[in-house]
């Protein structure tokens, strides 16, 4: 079955999950922030089939989010590194992590902590917050017509 393309949608969501919506994509870009660079070293750590990493390795550099640079250490090969588009997943993936830990039975077992590099401390819950500094929760949201929208419409 093919998939279905979002990349025309209106929902900001589903243009996102367009680019990276697929288990391998956000896996790949994990591991890349942790510092992974090379095909090879992406297929072992994922257990991924190769056909399946290079289509999505090639989607994530074809969408800007990894780009393809000369080795560091000066061999013939090609290693993938975030660009700053690619860098600013993130805090999706924290907040997915969080997300995990809270709801999925077990999750937060495997031994590992997300801790500040500063201090040693494990990193608070992500919050969103008001541009007051206020702390927002779902009820205190709503979805307005932007100005550019509304320019259109007038």
């Amino acid at each position: 079955m093919k998939k279905k393309s979002f990349a025309e949608a209106e929902c900001p969501i589903a243009r996102a999950l367009d680019v990276v919506g697929d288990w391998w994509s956000l896996q790949i870009v994990r591991d890349a922030l942790r510092g992974v660079r090379r095909f090879t070293d992406f297929a072992q750590g994922l257990g991924v089939a190769k056909n399946i990493l290079a289509d999505r390795l090639k989607r994530l550099v074809g969408a800007g989010i990894l780009q393809v640079v000369p080795a560091s250490d000066g061999s013939a090969y090609n290693e993938y590194v975030l660009t700053a588009k690619g860098r600013d997943l993130w805090v999706l993936l924290v907040a997915l992590r969080q997300w995990s830990d809270r709801w999925i039975p077990g999750a937060n077992e495997y031994g590992q902590v997300l801790v500040d590099a500063q201090n040693g401390e494990p990193v608070a819950p992500l919050e969103l917050h008001a541009s007051d500094g206020r702390k927002l929760d779902l009820t205190d949201l709503r979805l307005v017509a932007s100005a550019s929208t509304r320019a259109k419409s007038a």
